[in-house]
């Protein structure tokens, strides 16, 4: 909550590039703004996950976006078991919790992504 009780929120979103890209997406909103950051990230058809944040780190709310048939249930459950301490993630929060940016973008460093498909000539 930001001064006088309004809101001041710092909404992340894991977007899908490729099958082995994914892109953290941030903004910083205050007030009907950080609803439509809010909005505008959980309903992205290819949102993966998404979550809001106020700015003493505090989880407010998030889930599963859109995106999340783009991927496998063992990826998505990998993604939300490490968010919250995925060095793309703490680094996008931490510029917006500063004031640095309000929005930014950056590939999701993470040790999830699908294997490389074998090939015959790869055997």
């Amino acid at each position: 909550m930001g001064l006088f009780g309004g809101k001041d929120w710092n909404v992340i979103a894991i977007i899908f590039e490729s099958r082995v890209m994914y892109r953290v997406n941030g903004q910083r909103g205050k007030g009907s703004d950080a609803t439509k950051c809010r909005d505008g990230a959980k309903n992205h058809d290819r949102t993966i996950y998404w979550a809001v944040f106020n700015q003493k780190r505090s989880f407010v709310e998030g889930g599963g976006g859109n995106g999340e048939k783009m991927v496998t249930g063992e990826i998505i459950a990998k993604l939300k078991k490490e968010f919250v301490t995925n060095p793309t993630v703490t680094g996008i929060l931490g510029m917006l919790e500063r004031g640095e940016l309000t929005k930014v973008s950056k590939p999701l460093a993470f040790t999830g992504y699908p294997k490389p498909e074998q090939g015959p000539e790869d055997e």
